[in-house]
């Protein structure tokens, strides 16, 4: 039996992950025909299947789950092992890999990255933008960004970026003319509504707040999109109302393109961390992001 390649055991833990060709390739940002490849070359010099395939699900075979299950710290075991040789050198060099949702990767991280590379010569970010929970180690991940109700417990937490956002409703002055006033959240059932759909197939819920009164909504409209951009398009063009991270929406509000509504029901949260597993060894690359990170807190 030949050895297996390193990059293909790789392949069959983003897969054996995410159940999923598609998501997987999206992850680590190929082609999911190039990651079909690579099982097939495993399972071929394994001599064994790992994966169930058919055109609705993908699932590890009992031999799958056996690999699964000793693959995942041996990946963790071989990449601190590698990483080791960065104490050795001045400056720590390799990749960093970040799993993000997508307004961190637009609003937050752009300047933090322009800051932190010219510092890090010999360092790689490599971020994908992600909105869909999914175990990061797992998927080949060193670190994740996420807000604090999806992080797990055994996960090591910093602080990254503002410390409190908000989710803030808008819409076209000339949307707001054509239609009745809105002053409550309730009153949104008889609105057009501009709907985000997440990457799971799920539309999200609104949900308002004001002195304790929560109120949740399930929006409809005549717009129901995964792209943000496409959304924002809309909104400006008067086709509905959108509720959205404030930092989305700050510019239009600033112009007076939108026009903030039910402004004393926004709901506030506080902001994003960065994740990463408690163990003893961490990369140096990581290392050096979480220390620019921590000397970038304010005080």
């Amino acid at each position: 039996m030949a050895d297996p390649d390193l990059t293909d055991l790789h392949i069959f833990l983003a897969v054996a992950e995410t159940r999923s060709f598609r998501r997987a390739a999206v992850l680590r940002g190929v082609a999911a025909s190039s990651l079909s490849d690579g099982i097939r070359r495993l399972e071929a010099r394994l001599g064994v299947r790992l994966l169930n395939r058919t055109t609705r699900s993908v699932t590890p075979t009992e031999a799958g789950e056996r690999l699964l299950e000793r693959l995942v710290p041996a990946m963790g075991e071989i990449a601190s092992a590698l990483d080791a040789v960065n104490d050795y050198r001045d400056t720590p060099t390799g990749t960093v890999r970040l799993n993000v949702p997508s307004v961190v990767a637009h609003k937050i991280l752009p300047d933090m990255v322009a800051r932190f590379l010219p510092l890090h010569p010999g360092i790689t970010l490599d971020i994908v933008a992600n909105d869909t929970f999914i175990d990061v180690l797992a998927a080949g991940f060193d670190a994740g960004i996420r807000y604090d109700e999806s992080i797990e417990r055994d996960m090591i937490a910093v602080p990254i970026g503002p410390r409190r956002q908000r989710f803030v409703a808008a819409a076209a002055p000339s949307y707001l003319a054509a239609h009745p006033p809105v002053k409550h959240p309730h009153d949104l059932v008889n609105h057009a509504c501009i709907c985000h759909r997440f990457a799971s197939g799920k539309v999200s819920t609104w949900e308002f707040e004001r002195q304790g009164e929560i109120v949740r909504i399930a929006p409809e409209g005549a717009l129901i999109a995964t792209s943000t951009e496409l959304q924002l398009a809309a909104a400006r063009a008067g086709l509905g109302i959108k509720y959205t991270f404030e930092e989305y929406l700050a510019d239009d509000l600033r112009r007076g393109t939108l026009v903030p509504i039910l402004s004393d029901w926004w709901q506030s949260f506080s902001g994003p961390y960065l994740y990463y597993p408690s163990r003893t060894y961490m990369p140096a690359p990581l290392r050096a992001f979480i220390d620019f990170i921590k000397s970038e807190r304010k005080p």
